[in-house]
């Protein structure tokens, strides 16, 4: 029973002595979320709008003269420079037809100097009153018609050089040659379309300009000869490619049609991009990027802004440091980041940035124990 009760003593004294040095146990600190103090700022907003790109000088190749096709001379895609040979039509009724007017401009020289001899005969006899002036006349006039054989017979030889020529197609502009649809052998025609040049040394981007931009345009009364003006003071443009590419060379408006189209309300614009190395062609496809500013927006980040559904809302923090849930309309700033608040906060709101997610309705998210500074 002593050992027992010894046993026992020395374990109460044992606790007794880990209660007398009180131990320091942690206390349960509450911190405070985050927040931000809503401001009106400006910023710069990327337009984006679907563009197809189109060379500053493209060209329709057709032959104009219809014959059998003896030679390609190039392939799709490859860039040429000015008088560049790019077909070859037959050639030999060309010659032909040029050898047979050539004949015809000799023999109508040979008349016209016969018709010479005779008029100038027939005129010193007449001076010495041999001959009448009937015949005088009459030679005359037939020196004349054979001057006028000649020069139709010139003409015709002109005319077959000219077909000749049409035989060999040549580049009309630097560029690059698109798809070509005919092969060695076609019998082609004025009607027949050989290929497209595409002048591409500097490129156009053609897209529609929204109805918000063209309500701006006529709210500002804007007049005609302003135009010009408004288009030069516009910033640069970037293009991206269908794969997400950019164009690493900016361009500009050069061009902003004057006619609203009926069926979609828009306005034709069109970018002037460089393209000294040749990475554009006629008919791609892409994204021309405008940047915008805008002024007194109210812009947050999104991380401040939490979904639920088809809604949106932010925590605002009320003057006794709760939270209460604000439902608010956004706009996506393009940015990845932000978003624009069009209704739902004022400037000088606080709201919860960082943490939002895990705010509840009502709860406290400022401690007087915690400095926070809103930003």
């Amino acid at each position: 029973m002593r050992k027992k009760t010894l046993k026992v003593t020395l374990m109460l004294g044992a606790i007794a002595g880990l209660v007398s040095c009180s131990l320091d146990m942690p206390k349960e600190t509450q911190s405070s979320f985050e927040t931000l103090t809503v401001k009106k700022t400006d910023i710069e907003l990327p337009n984006k709008f679907s563009a197809r790109m189109k060379g500053s000088n493209d060209v329709t190749i057709a032959p104009q003269i219809s014959g059998q096709l003896m030679k390609i001379c190039v392939t799709e895609g490859q860039r040429v420079s000015k008088g560049t040979t790019l077909f070859v039509i037959d050639s030999r009724n060309a010659r032909l037809e040029l050898e047979a007017a050539q004949a015809n401009l000799q023999a109508a020289l040979a008349q016209e100097n016969s018709a010479k001899l005779e008029f100038e005969s027939n005129k010193n006899l007449f001076d010495k009153k041999i001959v009448s002036s009937y015949m005088l006349n009459n030679s005359e006039n037939a020196y004349k018609q054979a001057q006028a054989a000649v020069a139709q017979a010139r003409a015709a030889v002109n005319r077959c050089k000219v077909d000749l020529g049409f035989c060999t197609i040549t580049a009309p502009v630097s560029g690059a040659i698109g798809s070509i649809p005919v092969r060695v052998g076609d019998q082609v025609s004025p009607a027949s379309e050989l290929t497209i040049l595409s002048g591409n040394t500097t490129m156009f981007a053609e897209f529609s300009v929204n109805e918000a931009i063209v309500e701006a345009l006529v709210q500002s009364g804007m007049k005609a000869a302003d135009v010009n003006k408004y288009i030069n003071n516009l910033p640069e443009a970037t293009f991206v490619m269908k794969n997400g590419t950019e164009y690493p060379h900016k361009g500009r408006i050069v061009s902003l049609t004057g006619v609203v189209n009926d069926a979609t309300g828009s306005l034709t614009a069109k970018v002037s991009f460089p393209n000294p190395d040749g990475h554009l062609y006629s008919g791609i496809q892409g994204t021309v990027v405008l940047p915008f500013s805008e002024k007194g927006l109210i812009v947050i980040p999104q991380y401040a802004v939490v979904r639920l559904q088809d809604r949106s809302q932010v925590y605002k923090v009320k003057a006794d440091s709760t939270a209460t849930a604000v439902e608010v309309k956004t706009e996506d700033t393009g940015n990845g980041k932000d978003f624009i608040i069009t209704s739902g906060l004022n400037e000088g709101d606080v709201i919860v940035a960082t943490g939002a997610n895990n705010v509840t309705e009502g709860q406290k998210v400022l401690f007087p124990a915690e400095e926070v500074k809103s930003e």
